[in-house]
């Protein structure tokens, strides 16, 4: 799609809203199925559905097994599954009134095979089970980089600019396509509304949380190194690019997660970010750096062209987020759907790295 065709929010059409002023207080509780929910937007979200009234039940669907209680999820019943099968995703899926979608890998430690029967395939098993089980609503957790790191992006993007592929890194093709294939499901599913969030940088306590940072069985070794990220031991200079960035505390994407939950606005995708913009050089700061900074545009330049080189590794490929950075517009979610951030983002990311003791 060219920038010239723009996809407007309408293009997911309208369906039912379910909790709307007229009836939401007399409904009875919902039952929310969540794929993920131990992740670092899970970490977000399901302490907000524990504490909602509106929320009678929560499925949680991981490979992974967990014990719900001993995170104080009272309302949760873990259901093991894999976003690969789709008949456990339809049995788990049973009396739900609403599905959200978290599971995704993004560090690229697996085969492209295996990514893409996750992220690509899976995810529209999950939709396809959401419709076969009757559920009203289907969120799922997009990302900015749907957007794509295009040189004719605006400077501000909102809802109405396409969503593109980009030109290397897979995490960012894959959810620019998926956007469109699911698109293309709620079209034939009218009857599940479909709600999409394009979160930037999402940072938090958990932000590493259960992510495989290191390979195969390397796993568990790097989840313990990499619980959290944590500030230099002494300041140490740094050359770092004047290169604009958006965060997002993980709370805040439970949140406007919550919002969809219960249809607090129209189906539709939704950007969503703390307030302001920062420079690598403010988050270099934050982590106990001396900030050189240096002109932007040698530093997208080069990467534009470290993206062109042959056998990339995928992990390498996230350098192209720094080609041209999206810088998103977040009115649609504030008008439509109430939205607001508690944390900005910098005060996001400053809890990130907060010292708290160990667990």
């Amino acid at each position: 799609m060219s920038p010239g065709k723009r996809r407007g929010s309408g293009a997911l059409g309208a369906g039912p809203r379910g909790l709307d002023e007229a009836d939401g207080d007399a409904r009875r509780p919902l039952t929310v199925a969540v794929t993920g929910p131990t992740g670092t937007f899970g970490s977000g979200l399901v302490p907000l559905l524990q504490e909602d009234d509106r929320i009678g039940r929560v499925i949680g669907i991981a490979r992974r097994p967990f014990d719900p209680a001993e995170r104080g999820w009272t309302k949760m019943e873990y259901r093991q599954g894999d976003v690969r099968d789709p008949e456990a995703l339809r049995a788990a899926f049973d009396g739900a009134d609403v599905v959200v979608h978290l599971a995704f890998l993004i560090t690229g430690n697996a085969s492209r095979e295996t990514t893409r029967s996750i992220n690509v395939d899976g995810t529209l098993n999950v939709f396809r089970a959401a419709a076969a089980a009757r559920a009203e609503r289907f969120v799922y957790a997009s990302s900015v980089a749907a957007y794509g790191f295009h040189a004719d992006n605006p400077e501000r993007i909102d809802e109405e600019w396409p969503t593109r592929p980009a030109a290397r890194l897979f995490y960012a093709q894959e959810k620019a396509e998926l956007e469109e294939l699911l698109a293309d499901e709620a079209r034939t599913h009218p009857e599940l509304a479909l709600f999409l969030l394009r979160p930037p940088v999402v940072v938090g306590p958990n932000v590493i949380g259960g992510k495989d940072v290191l390979p195969g069985p390397l796993a568990p070794l790097g989840r313990a190194l990499f619980s959290r990220p944590r500030r230099l031991p002494v300041p140490v200079p740094m050359f770092v690019p004047q290169l604009p960035m958006q965060f997002i505390h993980e709370a805040d994407v439970g949140r406007a997660l919550v919002q969809c939950i219960v249809a607090a606005g129209p189906p539709g995708a939704y950007n969503i970010a703390g307030d302001g913009v920062l420079t690598a050089a403010d988050v270099a700061r934050e982590f106990g750096a001396l900030p050189i900074p240096l002109p932007a545009a040698p530093a997208q330049a080069a990467a534009r062209a470290f993206t062109r080189l042959p056998f990339l590794p995928p992990v390498a490929e996230w350098v192209e987020a720094a080609s041209r950075p999206a810088i998103m517009d977040t009115t649609k979610a504030r008008e439509k759907l109430g939205w607001r951030p508690r944390f900005s983002g910098l005060e996001a990311l400053r809890d990130t790295l907060a010292d708290r003791p160990a667990p």
